[in-house]
């Protein structure tokens, strides 16, 4: 009897998985695989995404149970994993999901050295849209992000797909499930939020069941929490992104705009498929990084700049894993350009503590911020106090992360600076923003 593997990647899922799809219609028995990278764990893997993975293996392991099989685990390089199953099964197809990153082409590249199978990579399976997504102008790649959405909404996408109806397996052997501390050797979050796929389901759920129609007006509302928090589990592959955008209204403003966000995401990850170096260097040098100040990127990782709606984002990261879009936008724009620190100094922060931390859109959305990157207007700065009256009128985000300014009224949290504020309780700006 045949046997193709299904090697699980960034789509732990078995809803609209063209992975394990393709591998069940191309054998009549089917190996659902996870390598545990002994490359990455554990010292490279953060906690926050090591408790985050855990849970989801072990909703894709009661999930495929309901098929028939179960999630075979094992430890070691991807390509040697592989190659050892294959032997000890027999398999002549592998089955993985298109990726962008630089170590996702590398392990592709070290699975195609078997002459003994056929590698088959799937697309619109970690992405809502290929990365193959090219202009009409001959470039590799859209470098602006309006043109881009035009073709992203106008692209056929397919039919969601139905889980197999059942799935059969050969005898083979399986570690068990890695817990956390298998995965990384650091102490997660304190109020990390873990799931996978029957969690990530159930969220979009209830997201699309109702508050998503608010979208548009109150996504960048700190005080509201009026986001998706869909984006772990979109990182994780728990939830199919090409499922999220044809089950979005987008004749609806919030709709829309919801779709848009997807959009960036995969707009990124096109950028970084055709600039890999982007990750780590400048898509475009456009700016200088002023001298490395360690107190201030210190103080900024801390949440201690002395700028209540900065340090509420940075220590809303700390105790969650996570950060509302706007103030990750404000928390990056106040160390790339307020600081004139190098991007690379918060990306890598931001890597070490989202459990949602996608390299193309964490690497790339710093720089926009930064001005190296897409942006248009490299130039712009987001002033922390004008964000804050903007977003946080009332202050009711930043008291509910800054609980020794929780006695200042109103909006005047946001200048604790103009109250009787003990500095050994809260420091003093450490630069001087125009409109204070």
């Amino acid at each position: 009897m045949s046997v193709a593997i299904a090697l699980f990647t960034r789509d732990l899922r078995v809803h609209d998985n063209p992975v394990l799809t393709a591998a069940a219609r191309a054998a009549d028995r089917v190996v659902p695989l996870f390598v545990v990278d002994e490359a990455l764990v554990p010292d490279r893997c953060p906690p926050n995404r090591a408790y985050f993975l855990a849970a989801a293996l072990a909703e894709l392991d009661k999930e495929l149970r309901g098929l028939g099989a179960t999630l075979v685990v094992r430890r070691g390089a991807v390509a040697d994993v592989v190659d050892a199953v294959i032997e000890e099964t027999g398999a002549t197809s592998v089955h993985l999901a298109e990726d962008v990153s630089r170590y996702s082409r590398q392990r592709e590249q070290a699975l195609r050295r078997n002459p003994d199978t056929v590698v088959h990579l799937h697309s619109g399976s970690v992405t809502a849209t290929s990365a193959e997504l090219v202009p009409s102008t001959g470039r590799d790649h859209f470098a602006v992000f309006t043109p881009y959405f035009r073709r992203w909404s106008e692209a056929h996408r397919r039919t969601p797909l139905s889980p197999p109806r059942s799935l059969s397996m050969p005898s083979i052997h399986s570690d068990p499930l890695p817990q956390p501390a298998d995965l990384s050797s650091g102490r997660p979050s304190p109020q990390l939020r873990v799931g996978g796929e029957s969690t990530g389901r159930a969220l979009l759920r209830d997201w699309l069941d109702g508050p998503i129609t608010g979208y548009a007006h109150d996504n960048d509302d700190l005080a509201a929490d009026a986001t998706s928090r869909l984006s772990p589990y979109i990182h994780f592959g728990c939830v199919s992104p090409t499922e999220v955008v044809r089950r979005v209204d987008t004749s609806t403003d919030g709709g829309l705009a919801f779709a848009r966000q997807l959009a960036w995401r995969d707009f990124h990850h096109q950028v970084l498929a055709a600039r890999p170096d982007a990750a780590w260097s400048d898509y475009r040098t456009r700016v200088t990084a002023g001298p490395d100040d360690e107190q201030a990127v210190t103080a900024w990782r801390d949440g201690r700049t002395g700028y209540p709606i900065v340090d509420a984002g940075m220590r809303q990261l700390r105790a969650e894993g996570w950060m509302p879009g706007r103030a990750r936008l404000i928390a990056a724009s106040f160390l790339a350009k307020s600081l004139h620190q190098d991007w690379r100094v918060g990306a890598a922060h931001f890597l070490r503590w989202l459990v949602d931390a996608d390299l193309a859109n964490n690497q790339l959305n710093w720089q926009w911020v930064a001005g190296t990157g897409t942006d248009t207007r490299p130039n712009r700065v987001l002033n922390p106090l004008r964000q804050a009256d903007r977003y946080d009128p009332d202050g009711v985000y930043v008291r509910r992360w800054l609980p020794e300014l929780a006695h200042l009224p109103g909006a005047s949290i946001h200048r604790p600076w103009r109250a009787t504020v003990d500095p050994a309780q809260y420091p003093a700006p450490l630069i001087d923003c125009v409109g204070s």
